[in-house]
Parts: structure tokens; sequence; C-alpha cells
């Protein structure tokens, strides 16, 4: 009789065991560990080059900045220099122009300004309100309109991009009887680095600007060719750069860059470079330095009037108080002639240099 009720509690038992597994279907646990999700920072976008080319134009200002796929140019020369700003722009292989910028309407800043017009599309096309009756200026007006798009005069602190750069204007007066002041002064930021390109304007302009806390720049294009009426202390020391251009052209009669200019640069220990002694100046930025090639004489001080300091390399004439090469045609009569050791030895004694061999 035990020996039944044990019996019968197994069989009841093995049937519970059998009706729990028939119900509930076995799982399989998988031994792999499920695969963390991982929360990265965004990345800041890459700073992609920008290049400044300063282009010789002689007695002229021309400029043409590219950043990424994006082109600008500030100014073209003289009508003279039309080819040549063509030839170069080619050679960087530009299909087109995004932005171009009359600074104002002299002749040696939009002179140039056509022949690109004239054969490529160019986006936008900024110059001051104030125009000018010459020649070379209507000429860019009916370009501007062959491209069926208009000139616009920009606002103060107007802004746009140019690649991974960002472009605003300082100035754009409209009131100014002085055409060098009726300027469009603006600023290139690219990261940490920036470039100040101030057209031909001189010191009323220059001032309307020292108050606003805009103006520090590492590169300045000095304005007005070096002319004693630009670049003042006040307006160097706001801006205080490391680096100045200025596009003049050999032995100008206008006696640019001035001692004055290359003194104020020199004491606030400023490197210049000049389009008259290295040619094309080429500054490249990646966002936190500064590198610049030039077409010849890289390593010349130019802030420094001197250009070659080679004993004896040119000749005053102590009545005219001109001085000239040793090879020049107009040398003066011997007892006239006066040895000079360098050219800032002819300058500081009151020379002026020779119309003919531009010393």
């Amino acid at each position: 009789m035990k020996k039944n009720i044990i019996i019968s509690l197994l069989l009841s038992i093995v049937c519970t065991l059998t009706a729990c597994t028939a119900e509930e279907p076995t799982t399989q646990t998988s031994t792999i560990s499920p695969t963390p999700t991982i929360v990265t920072e965004p990345t800041e976008r890459p700073i992609s080059e920008l290049t400044v080319h300063f282009v010789d134009v002689g007695q002229a200002d021309a400029a043409i900045l590219q950043c990424e796929d994006d082109t600008m140019i500030i100014d073209g020369g003289n009508v003279a220099d039309s080819n040549l700003i063509v030839a170069y722009l080619k050679k960087l292989n530009v299909p087109h122009i995004d932005y171009m910028v009359c600074t104002h309407a002299h002749e040696d800043h939009v002179g140039g300004l056509s022949a690109p017009l004239s054969v490529m599309p160019v986006g936008a096309v900024y110059a001051p309100v104030k125009e000018a009756n010459s020649k070379a200026y209507q000429n860019f007006k009916r370009n501007v309109a062959e491209q069926n798009t208009e000139i616009m005069h920009p606002t103060n602190y107007e802004r746009f991009s140019l690649g991974s750069a960002n472009v605003e204007i300082l100035a754009c007066p409209d009131n100014a009887d002085n055409l060098n002041n009726t300027s469009i002064i603006l600023k290139v930021t690219h990261k940490n680095k920036s470039f100040l390109f101030t057209g031909d304007a001189e010191r009323e302009e220059e001032q309307t600007l020292l108050n606003k806390g805009l103006l520090k720049a590492d590169i300045l294009k000095v304005g007005h060719h070096g002319s004693d009426t630009s670049t003042s202390y006040l307006f160097l020391r706001e801006v205080m750069p490391e680096y100045a251009v200025i596009s003049v052209g050999k032995g100008n009669s206008y006696g640019h860059p001035s001692e004055a200019v290359l003194s104020r640069l020199r004491d606030a220990d400023v490197k210049v470079y000049r389009t008259d002694l290295q040619g094309d100046i080429i500054m490249k930025s990646d966002g936190d330095n500064i590198t610049v090639t030039t077409a010849k004489n890289e390593d010349i001080q130019t802030n420094e009037t001197a250009v070659n300091d080679e004993e004896g390399i040119y000749i005053g004439n102590a009545r005219s108080k001109k001085f000239h090469r040793p090879d020049c045609r107009t040398l003066p009569a011997e007892k006239n002639r006066v040895k000079l050791s360098s050219r800032s030895e002819a300058v500081n004694k009151g020379y002026s240099p020779c119309g003919n061999c531009q010393p």
C-alpha cells in the first residue's frame, strides 16, 4: 500500500514537470554583451586655407583672395593692367569671381576690373555711392550691366562669407568730397588671423573708425600707396599689425611710400612688404599662422628706405639734388657728382630720385 502511494506521487510530479515544459518554451541567452552607445562631441568645420595675392600692378592696387571655392577681387589696378589681371586669374584657374570690390572710383583701383567682367561671370559687385566721370569708371559700370547685375553700395557692418573666412564692411562713406575718403574699408577674418583693406582712405576716414574698436588686424594693406595722408599714428596704434603691404610703383612721381609712413611702421615694429621691391606678394593663412612668399627679394627689409646698400651705387647731383643710378644717361658733370653709399643716404640728405633711371 505504501509502495503504491509513492508511485502515485512520483507520477504526479512527472506530469507536473511535463506540463510546465510544454507551456513555457525554452529561450536561449546570448553570450554577446550589447554594444554601448558612444556619445561624441560635435567636431568643428575644418578651416580651409585663405590665400591673399597682392598683385604687382605698379602705382595702383589689386588683390585677389581665395578660400575654398570662393574668390574675391579687391580693386584691379589701372586700365593698362587689364591683361595682367585676367592672366593672373587664369593662372589661378579661377572660373568665376564671387565678389568684386571697387574700393573707390579712381582709375588706379577700378581700371582693371572691366577685363575680368568681360571674360568671366561675376557674382556680387560692390562700390561706393560716389562715382567718377572717367572713362575707366564708366566702362566698369557698363561691364557690370552687361553681366545682368548691378553695383551694390554696401552698408557699414554688412557681412558675408568667403569660404571659411568672414568679410565685414567697416566703412563705405558716401558724403566725402575727396574720392579717397569714400573708400570701402573691409576686414577679412580667418579664424585667428585678419586682413584689413583700406583702399586710399586718408586720415579723415581713418578717424571715423578709431572709436569703434574693430580695427585690430594682423595684416594691413597700407592706405593710399604709403602716402603721408594715410596711416596716421593713431590709426596704426589701433590696428597694430604684424605685417603691412604697400602697393606702389617703382620710382613713382608721388614719392610713395613716404619716409614718414615708413618711419611710423618702423616705430610700430611692423614688417613691411612692397610690390615695387618684391613684385607679387602672396600671404597664406591656416587660421593661426601666416606664411609669406614674394616674387623677388623675399628677405629684404622693406620698412627701410634703402633698396640696395652696395657701396657707391648711387650718384647725386649737388646742384639739382637728384640722385641717379651709375648707368643713368643723365648723370651730372663730374664736378657736381656726389657719391652716395645707399638710397637711404640719398633720401636722408634731401635728394630725390631721377625721373629717367628711377633709382
